[in-house]
């Protein structure tokens, strides 16, 4: 991996019609960019629109979740034979990897599909990521493509992240695209519409949740559309869509590890006290946790949330969420080491 790791994630607004028929054109221009991409970045494609493909060949299709399993199961096919069509035509082969938590939150697991994917790059075979839908179970599930974009963007030290939407960028309350966005406060967060494609899960505010994300870790996060000549070249140089500023970090690859688990089964919340502690690399103690949300067990990763509710970081944990729970009042009982901390 001694090539620059880039993630493009592609929304269903962007690749479909209203219909979810994929607009082959688009999987055209977005094949010969990466082609020309591949010469400098390693690339991940996560791709979204498998439901919308397939949603089709299911009859009164209302959106249920073992319908929207169905429409994605014969909805990949269809994408993944597009993507080797456009893709062969540049001598890239393209592989398809559906992705679970599992793979993220087990260490071991994670290693194993980093692995994989660094033969894929030996190899000049792209991976095109989705997520299993099939078998994922829905309290497992990523919330959207957008997450899984970056928590892979995260666990592979990705210096570019590029959410490629229909938006065409973060619009302001003009609808103007806002070129350049320093950090993602209450200043940027007033503009954000709550609405949703009709075919895809994710939103703007949900682009924004993991942009803050992945730009606390070192990340470039740009939001763009796909109008236009070499709409993802122009992107990376600042001349498509948004382009967020990402923090310096100084994480070690086990860190990062930790982080791309950050949207997890859990929340462990806790007081002042903690937060301060935390702040200072401290191990987190059960006595200063005021509550506990999901049902973790010991070694599964949980977010930390003051009682402003801000995510503060991630922690392994050493309990499970009823062990946490019967210890709150102990002294000097370790939730979480410090080791397996890491804060935002």
């Amino acid at each position: 991996m001694s090539r620059e790791v880039l993630v493009i994630k592609l929304g269903t607004a962007v690749i479909t019609d209203s219909k979810g028929n994929v607009d082959s054109s688009i999987i055209k221009k977005v094949a010969a960019e990466i082609a020309a991409l591949s010469t400098r970045y390693n690339i991940v494609l996560v791709s979204s629109g498998a439901v919308g493909s397939g949603r089709k060949f299911l009859k009164d299709y209302k959106g249920t979740l073992s319908e929207r399993k169905a429409a994605a199961a014969v909805g990949n096919p269809i994408l993944i034979q597009l993507y080797h069509k456009h893709f062969q035509q540049h001598g890239i082969t393209v592989a398809q990897a559906l992705c679970e938590r599992v793979h993220f939150s087990n260490r071991q697991q994670f290693l194993q599909l980093k692995q994989t994917f660094a033969t894929f790059w030996e190899n000049y075979i792209l991976p095109v990521v989705n997520e299993n839908d099939l078998v994922s179970n829905v309290e497992i599930k990523f919330s959207d493509n957008d997450e899984l974009a970056t928590l892979i963007a995260i666990g592979f030290d990705a210096s570019s992240l590029v959410l490629c939407t229909s938006a065409g960028g973060f619009l302001d309350d003009q609808k103007k695209v806002i070129p350049r966005i320093e950090k993602v406060d209450s200043s940027v967060l007033k503009y954000v519409s709550t609405e949703k494609s009709g075919l895809g899960l994710g939103g703007m505010l949900s682009k924004l949740t993991f942009t803050r994300l992945a730009t606390s870790l070192g990340i470039n996060v740009v939001i763009c559309g796909l109008k236009g000549e070499q709409p993802i070249h122009n992107a990376l140089d600042g001349r498509n869509g948004s382009y967020f500023v990402p923090s310096r970090s100084n994480l070690r690859a086990r860190q990062k590890w930790l982080a791309s688990g950050s949207i997890t089964l859990g929340t462990i919340h806790v007081d002042k006290g903690a937060a301060k502690a935390l702040a200072n690399r401290k191990s987190l103690l059960t006595i200063g946790i005021t509550g506990v949300e999901g049902k973790f067990v010991a070694g599964e990763v949980v977010q930390l949330m003051d009682e402003e509710g801000n995510i503060l970081g991630v922690a392994k944990t050493r309990l499970d969420a009823p062990g946490i729970n019967k210890q709150l009042t102990l002294r000097n009982v370790i939730a979480a080491h410090a080791d397996d901390i890491v804060m935002f």
